[in-house]
């Protein structure tokens, strides 16, 4: 499978329509991958939080319709990374959308780890409650958002559901990278899976992003890195190597804990 990693860079000073313009020029020079990611809340920019209410639309709005179309016209399974999502009563969720080639939405994720403590994201949006996986014709794609990395728990979730590549859209801070490879390692040998991270260039209301997307397998070894810049990672994954994995180092099977009671 082949899969193109889009770490757009986000400039304050070009409006979103623009932005959706250029990240669908971009999706269309994939045209040949099996699956393109975008990063989160790249519309907007993950740390812009002032920009939230004017720019949340409805999960059928602009971003969905740019993307369906991009989608199609580049016949590629898109993960259309996230945008400010505003839900009928009102409330706001940072949601991801992913299309099939033929610009069908497939899933959509509403985030569920809210990043801010008392403050930005953590208090303006709602927190999603589903976990949500996609199946493709070569693996099936396990959908988490940015501080979503630092929960182990809901990766084990998607693995329980069947995820055998973890796809993770984000717009992470320089000041944490380390964090960011270490965690993306980490979620990768701890469920024999690849792992995609997706993160964003640019800078977000003054917060440089830390660029830097990866492709983990199911080793946790680093298979291609991007740098700080807008860049384009695509990499060739053979995706047998997660069942190949999970046989020869059958670690999974011996979980004790977060397993329900066995049967008397």
């Amino acid at each position: 499978m082949r899969a193109s990693l889009i770490q757009i860079a986000v400039d304050p000073d070009e409006p979103a329509d623009a932005r959706r313009e250029r990240a669908a020029s971009l999706i269309a020079a994939q045209r040949g991958a099996d699956l393109v990611v975008l990063p989160e809340l790249w519309p907007v920019g993950a740390f812009a939080y002032t920009a939230f209410e004017k720019e949340a639309e409805p999960l059928a709005g602009p971003t969905h319709e740019v993307m369906a179309k991009a989608a199609a016209a580049a016949g590629v399974w898109l993960h259309a990374g996230s945008f400010v999502e505003r839900a009928e009563d009102g409330t706001l969720y940072n949601t991801t959308l992913v299309f099939s080639p033929e610009g069908e939405r497939a899933a959509a994720y509403r985030k569920i780890h809210r990043f801010g403590f008392d403050q930005g994201e953590a208090v303006m949006m709602g927190a999603g409650e589903e976990l949500v996986t996609v199946s493709l014709p070569e693996t099936t794609l396990g959908l988490a958002t940015c501080y979503d990395l630092r929960f182990p728990e809901l990766f084990r979730g998607l693995v329980d559901a069947g995820a055998e590549t973890l796809v993770v859209a984000a717009g992470w801070p320089e000041r944490r990278r380390a964090h960011w490879t270490l965690l993306a390692q980490a979620r990768a040998v701890e469920n024999q899976s690849y792992v995609l991270a997706v993160g964003s260039a640019g800078t977000h209301a003054g917060i440089q992003q830390a660029g830097h997307s990866l492709v983990v397998d199911p080793w946790g070894e680093v298979l291609a890195e991007a740098g700080a810049d807008e860049e384009v990672l695509t990499v060739e994954l053979d995706t047998a190597r997660v069942a190949a994995t999970r046989e020869q180092f059958p670690a999974l099977k011996d979980r004790r804990l977060g397993l329900a009671a066995p049967t008397v």
